[in-house]
């Protein structure tokens, strides 16, 4: 058994587990093993395999291959094999559901296999199609080997039956037949019945199930236990005393009349229940099917209402999405103003850096000028130089407040490039908002560069606005010098104090402008979160619109195959029901002709008996005419 199952996993393309699995167990003595495959679903390749493998000598008696759904090409191939197989001498088909193809090849097989003892092929349908089940019983009539055949359940009708009983005429091995649950009928059991008069070896025929009258049934019983000691007693039948030939032809036409017209009520009472029922089925047939398009035109109207909401949804997904295409196209287009933007500042901030470098490239100019008047002033007037030190302290002072101005003016071009930059970070958070937003807000931050520039604009003119009156008062203060000195003090302390006065002032117009700019940053950050909270949600609200899309048309595939099922029911019902009552009208058919062929014999048989006793009255008048002479 090892050898043929590896053999089955070489020849096989697909080899089935559940084929290896069985083939692994145990099959006993060599010649004696068993193939069990029952129950088992068995594929082509599988079956073309296991029939390559058949021919010749297997390594087992017995080959089960019960339910295990069959197609008719999958036990053609088996069969082929099986018909050079010399070892199986019992095969099992049932529950396969063979029919024209398959019938024809264990036809086949019956002709040509010399082994094979026992055929099981009950819960098939080999009667259905007459040709194939002609052919079958052509090769069963071929056939000197087989011993028992089960042909239960095969919707073998009256013409299988003389099939089969033309094939038991000419077979001389079969012992054992078993027709249980078939249609064989009134003129198939007197077809088998007639042939058993020829066939000497059929010991057992079982007939039960069939509407085979009780008299035919107990008859074949009797000739299938003893078919020689029937013959006999037919013979002597034939060559007994017309007397009681008479007696005994009037005792059963009295019971053939009796039982003719119990079975003419029979039947009466069973065609009437057989319309009854047929109309009770005609009512749950049309019940069923008024329910059914009842249900067909809800699933119908409730798959509308899918369909329209699963559009919407659509239609709703479709503005979704140009929307959020929209948005992305006003969010690039942000994107390339911002980046003009930030080009336009860089070009700003490089003119602001050449102007202070220019401005402080004529501070030193005026610095160098100031040292050649003052030592040329040193020169001309060694009596003032006292003055000209105070002077020159009060021109380092000078100095250190320009660079203090200087200091200021790179702190307010810091800030600048800062609010710059929070700009353009409001920018980027603002160009997540809605359109009329966005709008909005690039009208707003135009507006705010336009006042910052404006802004520096006015400090840079009101920076050298005041270079220039210090400018000036450092020129009277020169100017003064010689006139005299108490006046150049007293001079000194005020620009003093006007400086501290710019000072504090500066320095209060630098702190409110940067809570402004604070302020404005807190109310950007919030608009960005604000926007981005927004597109969150229109995300999940597009995620939970596809989510419902996908469960609608999950649901609406699902309501589809429900009622593609359904339709199918409905016609496989309506099939059931129109073969049903095709099946019932044949078999009223069949059984009309079987009362009227009854009917015919009880007619031929009264004309015998007429002629019987004619005979007999002949035959009384003329032994009454001898025995006249005799009795003188």
């Amino acid at each position: 058994m090892e050898e043929f199952r590896r053999a089955y996993a070489r020849l096989c393309a697909a080899p089935q587990e559940a084929v290896l699995r069985r083939l692994r167990e145990p099959a006993g003595a060599p010649g004696r093993g068993r193939l069990d495959l029952a129950a088992q679903s068995l594929s082509l390749e599988t079956c073309g395999a296991l029939g390559r493998l058949l021919p010749g000598a297997a390594p087992f008696a017995e080959v089960a291959l019960g339910d295990c759904g069959l197609s008719e090409e999958g036990v053609k191939l088996l069969v082929h094999g099986l018909c050079s197989n010399t070892t199986v001498k019992s095969l099992d088909l049932k529950g396969n559901n063979l029919r024209t193809v398959g019938a024809e090849a264990l036809g086949k097989l019956l002709r040509q296999n010399k082994s094979i003892r026992s055929l099981i092929l009950e819960w098939n349908n080999l009667g259905v199609w007459e040709e194939g089940f002609s052919f079958f019983c052509q090769g069963l009539g071929a056939n000197n080997f087989l011993q028992r055949l089960d042909l239960r359940n095969n919707q073998i009708n009256h013409q299988g039956a003389g099939e089969l009983a033309m094939a038991l005429k000419q077979n001389a091995s079969l012992q054992e037949l078993d027709l249980r649950w078939n249609n064989i009928g009134l003129l198939g059991g007197r077809a088998l019945l007639n042939c058993l008069h020829s066939n000497k070896t059929l010991k057992r025929l079982e007939l039960a199930g069939n509407n085979v009258p009780s008299d035919i049934l107990k008859a074949v019983e009797t000739c299938a236990c003893s078919p020689a000691l029937s013959a006999s007693e037919q013979a002597m039948d034939h060559n007994q005393d017309r007397q009681t030939i008479l007696s005994e032809t009037q005792n059963r036409t009295y019971i053939l009349s009796k039982e003719v017209l119990s079975l003419k009520d029979e039947k009466t009472k069973q065609f009437l229940d057989l319309m009854d029922t047929i109309d009770k089925q005609r009512e749950e047939i049309a019940r069923s099917d008024r329910m059914s398009a009842a249900r067909v035109s809800q699933l119908q109207e409730a798959l509308d209402e899918q369909h329209s909401i699963m559009n919407s949804l659509k239609a709703k997904l479709q503005m979704t999405e140009a929307a959020l295409a929209l948005s992305e196209q006003k969010v690039h287009n942000l994107g390339e103003l911002l980046n003009a933007t930030k080009q336009q500042q860089t070009s700003m901030a490089e003119r602001h850096f050449t102007e202070l470098q220019q401005q402080k490239q004529e501070g030193a100019d005026r610095e160098s000028k100031l040292l050649r008047d003052l030592s040329a002033a040193s020169d001309k007037n060694l009596l003032l130089r006292n003055q000209v030190d105070e002077l020159e302290k009060k021109c380092k002072v000078q100095q250190d407040q320009l660079f203090q101005v200087k200091q200021d003016l790179t702190n307010t071009t810091a800030e600048l490039k800062l609010r710059a930059v929070q700009a353009e970070e409001r920018l980027e958070m603002e160009k997540r908002r809605f359109k009329q937003s966005l709008e909005d807000m690039e009208s707003l931050r135009l507006k705010e560069v336009d006042h910052v520039i404006q802004h520096i604009e006015v400090s840079e003119r009101s920076m050298q606005d005041r270079i220039q009156r210090l400018e000036a008062i450092r020129i009277a203060l020169e100017e003064e010098l010689s006139q005299v000195k108490a006046a150049a003090l007293t001079e000194r302390g005020q620009a003093e104090e006007e400086l501290i006065k710019v000072r504090n002032q500066a320095r209060l117009e630098e702190q409110q402008r940067l809570e402004h700019l604070e302020e404005k940053l807190r109310l950007m950050t919030e608009s960005r979160d604000e926007a981005q909270n927004c597109c969150l949600k229109q995300k999940q609200m597009v995620a939970e619109a596809q989510a419902k899309a996908n469960q609608l048309s999950l649901q609406a595939d699902g309501l589809r195959r429900r009622l593609e099922e359904l339709q199918q029911d409905l016609n496989s019902k309506e099939e059931e029901k129109v073969t049903e009552v095709n099946k019932v009208k044949v078999e009223l058919q069949e059984k009309i002709g079987h009362l009227q062929a009854e009917r015919t014999a009880q007619e031929g048989l009264r004309e015998k008996i007429a002629a019987l006793e004619r005979q007999l009255k002949g035959d009384g008048s003329f032994h009454a005419s001898q025995m006249k002479p005799r009795l003188r």
